[in-house]
Formats: structure tokens, C-alpha cells, sequence
């Protein structure tokens, strides 16, 4: 997630931060360079890699490998692909407008402008397919599920109602459109074998998950009813049992994906009659099931929306932030990366849920140490006047006419470089899901 704002009259160092694909390392982009660190331990975060050089806004990890593409702030428009365990550049692409988002997996890397999306092969990084005059997207929000089956990309099919258009980037063509929500789409997230994706608008009271590639609606999550809310950010657990989501209120939800049992028990032939209501709830309850038919459908589709599972409170509310859940230590933690600089670990009770416990929260500055755990206030308010300054996407400026290369195609073309495996080395032996592996490709100089 792209943190190039200004808070208060202090501006951040923090560009952009985000997860790679399995949740195993963290990239951190800065004022002077970018950061790697690994997420194997609770109570250490160990960095893997440091390059002091330019201000990076833009850094993916390819899984756990040495692969990472960048894009500068003071060069937005130009995407580099570098093997940082060697230092050195592979690669590098320049497009007509921006570069807003950056996504890959083993098979695809996609770069998202404002009105197109180019779809490359990652082992040349030849473009496959160019998505042109898709609706304004000032904020590169778009999705790419990793896995290489169900290698689908998701992204907003209007700027007006929250349209999400499903795309095959193996075969070349689009498969669905979702009418997920009323409201402009903010946010979007696959689970990791790519047959769930997640939804939310820019009202932020209810979160969606639709199956893939058919579209269809399969639970619906509501996270507040009070106010809107701006969700910055969702993420689906490995086992896809879990999905937490983040916004501008210190609350972090997740929310369980089960199917409740009185419906996946209707079926049953042996199920036992079913008891009379207890107390005042039961009765409402009850009555509520069988006035169904007469109440409005708006009322009775809240009535149906399944609550937060657990939560997890930060420390602050307003800042940009981005969540994810991984498993580390081979227990289940909810993991959330702030604008504020920090990394907050919490514990996950994967069946009793609840209040989620802060274990550990650790600086991204690279100073020795780690502040101790602060004491999280229990209200949940959003911020009321956002945080001054605008964000990356919206404040880089637009190459002037007489600058911009074709529209086509990025202008940088790419040839198999020396690899010292000698010519004709087939880019079909190349295992990208080895770690030691990257794609032979060198940059061909102007």
C-alpha cells in the first residue's frame, strides 16, 4: 500500500509497505531506499536486505525469492525488476502514465496504471495483453490470485457502483463481472487458491465474498452499522478459514468464513426437532424468522449478516495501514503494518476468537530495539478529519505530452541476456518456485 502522505506538517519516510505473496516477508519502501525483513519469529524482525538509494514507492517480493520489482517516486513512470541478492538490475519497463500498483505470482506480473493494465509474462516479461480504457482508477486498485491454476486478476469495472471485472490472465480473456456493491469499490483481496475473492465499497459497512470465477455471492460480513468507514486493506488466511480487514479505526476485524448450522444442517434427516426460544433474545429471534416475508428486504439482510469473529485494536486510528494472516511459529497471528512505522503482531485464537492479544510491535526505522506495548484504547472511532496530505497515487503529476513514449506498449524492450548457461538455456526450465531462481533477462541498453 502506497503511505506517501504527510502527517501534520512532519512529512513520513514511510512510502509504501506490503506483504509478498505467502506472508513470509515484509518490503518496506522509503525516502532513501527500500527494506526486506522476515516474519519467521514473533519476537524478532530480522531484515533480509537494505538498499539506500532512491525513494521507493513501490516494492513486491516474489514469494520468498530474490526477485523484486521497484518504482521510485521521483521515476513513476518506469518499473524496474532487480535480483537484489546480486544487486543488480534485470530489467526495466517505462509506461505512458504512472505505475499506481504492481502485482505478481510465478506466472504473471501485472502493472496497473490509472485507465490500463499491462499483463506480462514473468519469465521474459514480454507483455501478454494490455487492458485498455478501463474506468478511472486513481488509486491502482486491483488484485492478482497467486496461485497458477485459478490465476485470475480482479479490478474495478466502474468508477460509479462497486463493478468488479474478473479477468483470466493464462487464457487472455474476461469471465465475470460481480455487481459486488452499491458503492465505488475500495478494496480487494483472493484468497490464496484463487476461488474466493473479497469486496468492500467505499461505505465500509459490509465486506463480500464471491466465488471465483462464477461469481456467486457466498457470505457477506458486516463490520460496523454506526458509520462509514474507510477499509484500507483485506486479507484471507492460507487455509481461506479466516479473512481480517483494516481501515481509519483503530479496530481490526476478521471474520470467519462458516457456513452457520442451522443451514448447512437443514438437510439433515436425522435433526432434532428444534426447541422452543430461550428468553428475550430467542423470542426477538424467532420472530424475526417468521415475519421475514414481511420485512423490509434491507432489514432482513442485516439480520443475516455475519458479525466480526475477532478483532484486534492498533494504537492509533487514521493511519494507512495494511493487514494480513499468517502463521508464524506455527500459531495464527494477525499481522498489521501502520504509516505510524511500527509492525503490530497479535494472537489469534482460532476457535474462540475475540479480542485479539498484542504480543509484539516492532519499528521499521532500523533503530535498535522496540517500543513496548502500548496500552490500546477500547472505543472504535474513526478518524473524523483524515490525514492531511494525499496519497502516492494521487499526487504523482502526469508526464507532459511531448515526453510520453507509445501507448501501445512500454517503449524498453528486453532480451535474453548472458547467463552463463549458454545460449538457447529454454526459459521453460526456469522453476520460479525456487527461490534460487530468477528469470534470465538482462536490461538492453538504449
Amino acid at each position: 500500500m502506497n503511505l506517501a502522505t504527510k502527517t501534520g506538517d512532519e512529512q513520513s519516510d514511510l512510502l509504501f509497505v506490503n506483504f509478498n505473496q505467502d506472508c513470509t516477508s515484509l518490503a518496506v519502501g522509503t525516502r532513501t531506499g527500500y527494506k526486506l525483513f522476515s516474519l519467521s519469529s514473533v519476537d524478532k524482525l530480522e531484515q533480509i536486505y537494505d538498499n539506500e538509494s532512491e525513494d521507493i514507492c513501490i516494492v513486491e517480493r516474489l514469494f520468498s525469492s530474490s526477485l523484486v520489482a521497484i518504482v521510485s517516486l521521483s521515476s513513476p513512470r518506469k518499473l524496474k525488476v532487480c535480483h537484489f541478492k546480486k544487486g543488480t538490475e534485470i530489467c526495466n519497463y517505462s509506461y505512458s502514465n504512472s505505475i499506481l500498483a504492481v502485482r505478481l505470482n510465478r506466472q504473471r506480473l501485472i502493472v496497473c496504471l490509472e485507465e490500463s493494465l499491462y499483463i506480462h509474462n514473468i519469465r521474459d516479461m514480454k507483455v501478454l495483453h494490455t487492458i485498455r480504457d478501463t474506468p478511472p482508477n486513481p488509486h491502482g486498485l486491483c488484485a492478482l490470485s497467486i496461485n497458477n491454476d485459478n490465476c485470475f486478476l480482479a479490478y474495478p469495472g466502474s468508477n460509479q457502483i462497486g463493478e468488479v471485472q474478473i479477468f483470466d490472465t493464462i487464457n487472455l480473456r474476461a469471465v465475470a463481472m460481480i455487481p459486488a456493491h452499491d458503492n465505488p469499490l475500495a478494496s480487494l483481496a483472493f484468497n490464496a487458491q484463487g476461488t474466493k475473492l473479497a469486496t468492500a465499497s467505499e461505505k465500509g459497512t459490509v465486506i463480500r465474498v464471491f466465488s471465483i470465477p462464477d461469481g456467486q455471492k457466498m457470505f457477506e460480513f458486516r463490520r460496523g452499522v454506526k458509520r462509514c468507514v474507510s477499509i484500507y486493506s483485506m486479507a484471507f488466511s492460507a487455509d481461506s478459514l479466516f479473512l481480517s480487514a483494516s481501515s481509519n479505526t483503530e479496530t481490526v476485524h476478521i471474520f470467519k468464513l462458516e457456513v452457520p448450522k442451522d443451514r448447512s444442517d437443514s438437510n439433515r434427516k436425522d435433526r432434532p426437532t428444534e426447541q422452543e426460544p430461550q428468553g428475550w433474545m430467542g423470542y426477538f429471534g424467532q420472530a424475526l424468522k417468521s415475519s421475514a416475508t414481511y420485512l423490509p428486504s434491507q432489514m432482513t439482510e442485516m439480520f443475516n449478516q455475519g458479525r466480526a469473529f475477532a478483532t484486534a485494536r492498533l494504537p492509533n486510528s487514521g493511519m494507512h495501514n495494511v493487514c494480513a494472516l499468517a502463521t508464524i511459529q506455527k500459531v495464527p497471528r494477525q499481522l498489521v503494518v501502520s504509516q505510524d512505522g511500527y509492525l503490530y503482531i497479535y494472537n489469534l485464537d482460532p476457535n474462540e476468537g475475540g479480542e485479539c492479544m498484542l504480543l509484539r510491535q516492532h519499528r521499521l526505522d532500523g533503530r535498535a530495539g522496540d517500543s513496548p506495548v502500548p496500552e490500546v484504547t477500547p472505543t472504535d472511532r474513526p478518524l473524523t478529519h483524515p490525514t492531511s496530505g494525499t496519497s502516492y497515487a494521487s499526487s504523482v503529476k502526469k508526464p507532459e505530452s511531448s515526453v510520453v513514449p507509445p501507448e501501445s506498449q512500454p517503449y524498453q524492450e528486453l532480451e535474453q541476456g548472458s547467463t552463463g548457461e549458454g545460449e538457447g538455456t529454454g526459459l521453460g526450465h526456469l522453476r520460479l518456485d525456487d527461490d534460487n531462481e530468477f528469470p534470465p533477462m538482462t536490461h538492453k541498453s538504449d
